[in-house]
């Protein structure tokens, strides 16, 4: 299973990524992508809407399930991903290339708060 070293993640599942202008990306983890299986919808926030954290913000939805995709941290959405409202297997294709939404968070600090890969690979170990 592929969890790159670069990421945070959460216990839902999510990975995110900060980036170079303090904003992150958040998308859905190769673990999780692969219990839903093929996705055939994906729900984005509309940029603007204001986030709590682990506030349900996305919904990805499989041949199998549909799931809620959380908010890792407070803040406003900037950012929605469109290329996969017309194509959600980019998702399963490359699950940390394809970010569903992007954030200004509240506070970038709060990034200190969520899992590193190591603690988000027990975590898939155990389950």
């Amino acid at each position: 299973m592929n969890i790159p070293t670069d990421l945070k993640y959460t216990r839902s599942h999510e990975w995110v990524r900060l980036e170079a202008d303090g904003t992150i990306s958040i998308g859905i983890t190769d673990h999780a992508q692969e219990l839903l299986g093929d996705l055939v919808f994906i729900e984005l926030p509309e940029p603007g809407r204001e986030l709590a954290a682990e506030q349900e913000a996305a919904v990805v939805e499989s041949v199998k399930a549909a799931a809620d995709v959380y908010a890792p941290l407070a803040g406003s959405v900037i950012e929605s991903n469109q290329a996969l409202a017309d194509a959600p297997e980019l998702v399963n294709q490359d699950a940390y290339g394809a970010w569903l939404f992007r954030m200004r968070p509240a506070a970038v600090s709060d990034l200190d708060g969520l899992l590193d890969a190591a603690a988000y690979q027990e975590i898939v170990a155990a389950a």
